[in-house]
């Protein structure tokens, strides 16, 4: 399925959810510490990169939509930095700051094209700050053809359940990409899509196509989904919703680096449905998406061209 430009140029998407900036330092390993049995790594380049919530919106910018990112970050040198990158995409960026906040910040350290130790700095945002978000959301939800909430655990979708209540009224899609073993503050949304570790925390181990079925069509039915996209590394990826179970293999390629391949997914997932496209008919492009971005480096996107090469 080929899709316009315009069609998708057209179509914006509000991705609301936990931001971090991303650091990658390169450098190159000649021998192991005296000190400890380490290796040593001599940095020889830095970069930096949008991460969580915000590789989302990244993604959806770079496939040819349009995105606004709302989250809540510190008040400190990485919020200004991660700010700053994502202004640069053309994402329109709605950031809450609160000074006791630590921005999270993911450090890699690469060495031969791998990575050999990954440090995380945050803490956990006050809730007035998620409180003012909410008002900030109600504003912006009117002007965007679907939500996307991008949950990594920091904290900032402690008010999901209102905005989700919120955009329901207001007959927006949600797609929501889920943290944890509580899925009902989910409750309402379109469509959730996770990955098989995320989906077993909330239903169990499954020994069959048909248990697996039969417990996500309840999890639906409990929580008033209209689908559960399950992502499944090499094995594809599959939509459960009222119709029964759609599959779609992994194409196969050169698998580099799987890190935001599921921020892909949704994101490209987003974009299609804020243009006016079913899940069923969204699935195979988001699906070929995600093969495309696991054979880059680090968190990266696809782009227009990639995707409809």
């Amino acid at each position: 399925m080929k899709i316009s430009k315009e069609k998708l140029a057209s179509a914006r998407v509000l991705v609301v959810g936990d931001v971090m900036l991303d650091r990658y330092w390169y450098g190159a390993v000649d021998r192991i510490s005296p000190e400890a049995p380490v290796p040593v790594v001599r940095v020889t380049r830095e970069e930096e990169r949008n991460g969580g919530a915000a590789n989302v919106a990244y993604n959806v910018v770079t496939l040819g939509a349009q995105s606004s990112l709302l989250t809540v970050v510190g008040d400190d040198e990485a919020s200004h930095k991660l700010e700053a990158l994502v202004a640069k995409t053309g994402i329109q960026t709605h950031f809450g700051r609160d000074a006791q906040l630590k921005t999270t910040v993911k450090l890699r350290v690469i060495g031969r094209q791998q990575q050999l130790l990954r440090m995380d700095f945050e803490n956990t945002p006050q809730t007035e700050v998620l409180a003012s978000q909410t008002a900030t959301f109600i504003e912006l939800l009117p002007s965007h053809q679907a939500v996307l909430f991008s949950d990594y655990g920091k904290g900032g979708l402690a008010h999901v359940s209102d905005m989700i209540a919120r955009a329901q009224a207001a007959g927006t899609p949600i797609l929501i990409d889920p943290k944890g073993a509580d899925y009902s503050r989910y409750q309402g949304a379109t469509v959730i899509t996770p990955n098989r570790a995320e989906l077993q925390q909330v239903i169990g181990h499954w020994s069959s196509e048909a248990e697996l079925l039969s417990k996500v069509q309840a999890l639906r039915t409990q929580l008033h989904l209209q689908a559960v996209l399950l992502t499944r590394s090499e094995e594809g990826m599959t939509l459960f919703d009222a119709q029964g179970a759609l599959h779609v293999s992994a194409q196969a390629r050169e698998v580099f680096d799987v890190t935001g391949a599921g921020d892909t997914v949704i994101a490209t997932m987003a974009a299609l449905v804020a243009a006016g496209y079913g899940l069923r008919e969204a699935l195979p492009l988001a699906n070929r998406a995600g093969g495309l971005v696991v054979g880059k480096f680090g968190t990266a996107t696809v782009s227009y061209e990639e995707l409809f090469a």
